[in-house]
């Protein structure tokens, strides 16, 4: 484990070797929210002759310890940004998961120069577009949930409204849980329009938590991206069952950075 700081808040990471084959292009691996460095390792290995890998563990996941104040992903943004530029790297290829896809959309719009091309697995970033009667039930659930939470004493039944009202990544974010919920209510639109790099969106069919939709809305934003839906996988799933399908997405994004 290696690591570097950016105003006092600690990045681990991991390479494979101490030094950078300049002959080879560089990978940053960015996980989703609530994983760390280790959901990569099985994409990794198949590729891990063809590119320098350099897989991050974000502050408050991992061997990362978390930020002391209310984060949002452009913030994480500059942080792996500034990094880059002192580290002298040339331009990187991004690669995401879910929240790490929020982290490097942010990069590309605002520090073009770190990024030469980016992987968008089950990006998230975008807003649902919702029904009208959606709207309202989500908007009443929400209005309630504040109103019992205020009402609720700390204890058991807190606990309770919790379990019914909350995600599961909410109710799991612990000390992190402010920067959750600056995180999920960002729409980064405008900084997906942004993008000039090359980008591969690649969303799971059947992935509910960032669902195929966004990658279609995402591949009208991004000029220069191209989209894949992969059958079966959701999005969990398109890290496993699915990686043989991105393994060989991301080989031909790696081998067209090298042309």
């Amino acid at each position: 484990m290696q690591e570097f700081q950016y105003q006092g808040v600690k990045f681990a990471y991991h390479a494979n070797g101490d030094d950078i084959d300049s002959s080879k292009p560089i990978i940053i691996w960015a996980h989703g929210w609530g994983h760390t460095h280790n959901n990569w390792a099985q994409i990794i290995a198949p590729l891990e002759n063809i590119a320098n890998h350099i897989v991050l563990d974000f502050p408050g996941f991992g061997e990362s310890p978390p930020p002391p104040e209310n984060w949002s992903t452009g913030d994480y943004a500059d942080a792996v940004a500034h990094w880059i530029k002192e580290s002298d790297f040339p331009p990187v290829i991004w690669v995401g998961h879910s929240f790490g896809c929020r982290v490097g959309l942010q990069i590309a719009a605002n520090h073009p120069e770190q990024i030469k091309a980016m992987s968008l697995i089950a990006g998230a970033g975008l807003k649902r577009k919702r029904s009208l009667a959606n709207k309202i039930y989500f908007y009443l659930r929400i209005k309630l949930f504040k109103l019992l939470r205020k009402l609720t004493p700390d204890g058991a039944f807190k606990d309770k409204l919790m379990s019914k009202f909350g995600s599961s990544d909410y109710k799991n974010a612990g000390a992190m849980r402010d920067i959750f919920i600056r995180v999920v209510n960002e729409d980064l639109s405008e900084q997906a329009s942004r993008v000039k790099c090359p980008v591969t969106l690649v969303y799971g069919k059947n992935d509910t938590e960032t669902p195929p939709e966004f990658g279609e809305r995402f591949s009208k934003l991004i000029p220069n991206s191209q989209l894949f839906l992969l059958e079966g996988q959701d999005h969990y799933s398109v890290l496993a069952n699915g990686r043989h399908q991105v393994i060989k997405i991301l080989s031909e994004l790696i081998k067209n950075q090298r042309i």
